[in-house]
């Protein structure tokens, strides 16, 4: 390779000579390929550049703006020798860089990268609408008539001094819209992603300048790898004069969208054998249990679900436009000291794509998606916690503690795994698929089990429901867990590492999750069949319709799928088997028998959980309506003391109880009082 040709022959000669392989070539083919599809940008990989010729990807990288348009001109050429039309036809072709070695880190940039290609891996968290931007204006002199053509570069819009026909001193110019020439223009805004954030720093962000066909390519939330040129641009101005200090952006010169797929973890061919040994393991299932959370001693029902919920179940997309969602979703509802918060920071940790939050410190735009308005006036979508850990894990930490109106916005994110933004003129659906893992503290301190949970918690129905699982760690005195839990805290303290090394280190627990997402179980025949004899055995115990309480509901038929989906990736198996399908059973009676019990009758009643109101509960309500109702028509009104007196012997329940159901009623505006001691139905 001589270097006494200049760049753009040079780079001319690697789009025509450069062979893969196998012998093919690479990039002949893909200049064919844009002439078919009429595009304009041909993707060239930085690694096979730095192969061919390493001098010239050198000065590529450090003089981008000079170098870029040789390369851009040299792919103009070759393809004039493709196709020569659709050369003539195009008014400029496009290089776009991608694969390079090394990344920059987003805290790294600095006043040495300036002018200088970089690649930057992160998040985007902002992105404005597209507008035109004029690259060539045409500006018509009112004097003499004629119009001139500026080339426009930078920020600001360059007019015209002297007409160069008239030569007037002080023409004056009209802008001719139409015969100017305008390309798409986009800012964006990424952020630092999570994982690689250190401890106790604010995340960083950087503005990316987004031209030609690279607009819209991404949305909020999206995690990109974006090759670009760094620039700087004067902060604003102040009235003595410039200000000495500049803001960073990058030039964008390609994006790449890798949060669209699963998270991409790099796993090596080592890595990938080591965890194919594992699966194949007869203790896989307890060596799994006891890598999860080894600091946090006991929980095995509760770390078996949430291995669950990080490997996940698989997402279906129906014809008829319906999504049913794969992820599972768990609640833990603890006495204080039960470890809830450790639990939650240790999976945010180990997904692959894992955030924590707090509810004393979240509002709904912070959770979901906030429109803000930018200097210039306009409006743009940044995107929340939820739409951040898309396909991953969203831990939400104190729950109860959100004011009602922002947990609200939580509810169409758990189950259609979208976030809906109708606000500014902006009109958008971001997605959130995420796992939600959230912890909340019973309402009086601790748990109490003669309540159901409805009572216990300050959480509405509607987000209960949505929960595939829901766990109560109680806080119970045992001399033989209290003694064994003593040692393990202790040990923690004066080893400063767990009693016994976990079977699986952290990070090749989080690559075994990450390989396992490639992998969509099938359910098998006995799996179905299994499913299908849990749900019609707990469908028949409910007894005759409307006489017993209902035990499950098809919410819980789709959430064990899901659960049986997760386990089977557990062992990286193509299909459920039966055992999944029983391990996944087991879990969601574990979890029933905790919550879904009616504490007054001591069956079980999915709509504890479902509606907040247990069968028998409604059924008093439905006896005391009807004794008003009764009374109504005699007295008028009905005498609060005779009328629990009357349902005191008619129920057979405590007066303190008779009190709470027509409390409750009250309260759901049923019944009130249209003078002291005495009630009326709203709806009479």
């Amino acid at each position: 390779m001589t270097t006494e040709t200049g760049p753009d022959e040079r780079f001319q000669d690697f789009l025509r000579s450069f062979q893969t392989p196998t012998g093919e070539n690479k990039y002949r083919r893909k200049l064919a390929q844009m002439s078919v599809s009429g595009a304009r940008s041909l993707v060239v990989d930085f690694e096979d550049l730095l192969t061919y010729d390493s001098p010239l990807a050198k000065e590529l990288v450090e003089k981008p703006d000079e170098y870029v348009a040789y390369v851009n001109k040299a792919v103009w050429a070759q393809m004039k020798i493709e196709d020569p039309e659709y050369a003539e036809l195009s008014r400029a072709f496009f290089a776009r860089f991608r694969q390079f070695p090394d990344k920059t880190s987003m805290r790294k940039i600095g006043s040495v990268q300036m002018g200088k290609l970089i690649v930057v891996d992160g998040i985007i968290v902002r992105s404005s609408p597209v507008k035109p931007m004029v690259t060539k204006a045409a500006f018509k002199c009112r004097g003499c008539g004629e119009v001139t053509m500026v080339d426009q570069a930078g920020f600001l819009m360059r007019g015209v001094g002297v007409c160069p026909h008239c030569r007037r001193p002080q023409a004056s110019f009209e802008l001719l819209v139409e015969k100017s020439t305008f390309v798409d223009y986009q800012d964006v805004r990424i952020q630092e992603c999570p994982e690689d954030l250190p401890p106790g720093q604010l995340p960083r962000a950087v503005e990316v300048k987004l031209l030609e066909d690279m607009v819209d390519q991404a949305r909020p939330g999206d995690r990109v790898a974006i090759t670009g040129v760094v620039r700087a641009q004067q902060e604003m101005i102040s009235r003595r004069g410039r200000l000495r200090t500049f803001d960073m952006y990058l030039d964008a010169n390609y994006i790449d969208v890798t949060g669209k797929e699963a998270e991409v973890v790099e796993i090596t061919a080592e890595e990938e054998k080591t965890i194919r040994e594992l699966v194949e393991d007869p203790w896989l299932h307890q060596k799994v249990l006891r890598s999860l959370a080894p600091s946090i001693y006991g929980y095995d029902d509760i770390k078996e679900a949430i291995v669950c919920l990080l490997f996940g179940g698989v997402p279906k997309h129906l014809p008829d436009g319906i999504n049913i969602r794969g992820a599972v979703n768990i609640l833990l509802v603890g006495d204080p000291g039960t470890a809830k918060s450790q639990m939650l920071q240790y999976v945010a940790r180990i997904a692959p794509r894992g955030l924590y939050t707090s509810g004393r410190g979240t509002t709904a735009a912070g959770l979901t998606a906030a429109v803000l308005r930018e200097k210039t006036g306009g409006m743009v979508l940044e995107a929340g916690a939820l739409v951040l850990a898309d396909k991953g894990v969203a831990a939400i930490d104190e729950i109860d503690k959100m004011k009602p109106d922002d947990r609200v916005a939580i509810h169409e994110a758990m189950e259609q795994h979208t976030v809906s933004v109708a606000k500014g003129g902006i009109v958008a659906t971001l997605n959130a698929r995420a796992s939600v893992l959230a912890a909340a503290n019973p309402a009086l301190g601790r748990y109490d089990p003669y309540k159901n949970i409805t009572e216990n918690i300050n959480l509405p129905v509607t987000i209960l429901s949505r929960f595939d699982l829901i766990f109560i760690m109680k806080d119970i005195p045992d001399a033989d867990v209290d003694a064994k839990m003593s040692d393990h805290i202790l040990t923690l303290h004066r080893t400063k590492s767990t009693p016994e090394e976990p079977p699986i280190m952290m990070d090749l627990f989080r690559k075994y999750i990450s390989y396992s997402k490639k992998i969509e179980p099938v359910m098998s025949e006995g799996a179905v069949a299994e499913l299908k004899e849990c749900y019609l055995k707990m469908r028949a115990s409910s007894g005759e319709p409307g006489e017993s309480p209902i035990t499950i509901t098809p919410r819980q038929l789709e959430a064990l799928v899901r659960l049986s989906e997760a386990n089977a990736r557990v062992f990286l198996r193509p299909e459920v088997t039966v055992e999944d399908a029983r391990a996944a059973i087991r879990l969601m009676t574990v979890s029933l028998q905790n919550v879904g019990i009616d504490t007054s009758t001591g069956k079980m009643d999915i709509d504890v959980i479902m509606t907040g109101k247990p069968k028998s509960v409604r059924d008093r309500m439905g006896f005391v309506l009807d004794y008003v109702a009764q009374m109504e028509k005699e007295t008028g009104m009905v005498e609060e003391r005779a009328l629990y007196d009357t349902l005191s012997k008619k129920m057979e329940v405590s007066e303190e109880d008779t009190r709470r159901i027509v409390g409750q009623l009250i309260r759901d505006g049923v019944l009130y009082a249209p003078k002291t001691g005495f009630l009326r139905r709203a709806s009479a």
